[in-house]
């Protein structure tokens, strides 16, 4: 059941959005070929210093890392490495959250490096158009699954697959609550979204088929047929003027 937020709460959650958003700001100007994803996790953590916020991730459920850096047919959950070099043509998602002052900011985007190919850039624009059909159905008095059936259309009518085996979440002074926000699912189902409401919603979207799996890391979550992958997320509130961006920079 959702735990529904005051307008003070949700204000306070701002702070720790925006920081989230400004550090995956920073991450993104900075990527380049060569470097590698422990240097964006080492960048990630000095931001945070600054911010005076907390990474959320690092060392959640025993994570060792500050961002998830997941490249190509990576999906989410890549753990950064001094041995994992970024290359002229990759296109990689970065997933980051920050906690301050008891709530949490969520988000992530998937950057091109360099010379990337036509239709991985379009895989790209395919998934953030899609989070964006997302959250304008995060309206109160919609269904949950509004939001999965809008992401799900979309992005199946331009050729490509949600995955099925992570979603976007609910998300407060808890980093996941429920409900949970799939990216797929029937129109007019799930449960009634109420002003107060704050969510994660998170497309994640396959080049080829949906089918994910995970490493022997336990972590990292890969296509299963090698596909490539792209991610893109943000914190959002229900408000009564209908859904408002938490994870923005301004």
């Amino acid at each position: 059941m959702a735990i529904l937020k005051s307008l003070e709460e949700i204000k306070i959650m701002k702070e720790s959005c925006r920081i989230t958003a400004l550090v995956l700001q920073k991450l993104k100007e900075s990527i380049r070929p060569g470097m590698t994803t422990s240097e964006l996790d080492m960048l990630a953590r000095e931001e945070c210093v600054k911010y005076r916020a907390r990474p959320a991730f690092l060392g959640y459920r025993g994570y060792t890392a500050a961002v998830c850096v997941s490249i190509n047919d990576e999906v989410i959950h890549g753990i950064p490495s001094p041995k994992r070099v970024i290359k002229n043509g990759d296109i990689v998602s970065l997933d980051f959250g920050v906690e301050k002052d008891g709530f949490y900011g969520d988000s992530a985007l998937t950057v091109p490096v360099g010379d990337v190919e036509a239709k991985y850039q379009r895989l790209i624009d395919i998934t953030r158009n899609a989070l964006e059909k997302g959250i304008a159905k995060a309206c109160a008095g919609n269904r949950l699954h509004d939001i999965s059936a809008a992401i799900q259309g979309y992005v199946e009518k331009n050729g490509f697959s949600v995955v099925r085996d992570f979603t976007g979440h609910a998300i407060g002074r808890a980093l996941h609550e429920d409900p949970m926000v799939p990216n797929f699912g029937k129109p007019g189902t799930g449960e009634t979204l109420q002003v107060g409401m704050t969510l994660a919603i998170e497309p994640m979207v396959n080049e080829k088929r949906f089918e994910v799996k995970v490493l022997k890391d336990k972590w990292t979550t890969v296509t299963v047929d090698g596909g490539m992958s792209a991610h893109y997320e943000h914190t959002i509130a229900i408000t009564e003027n209908g859904p408002i961006i938490l994870t923005l920079p301004e």
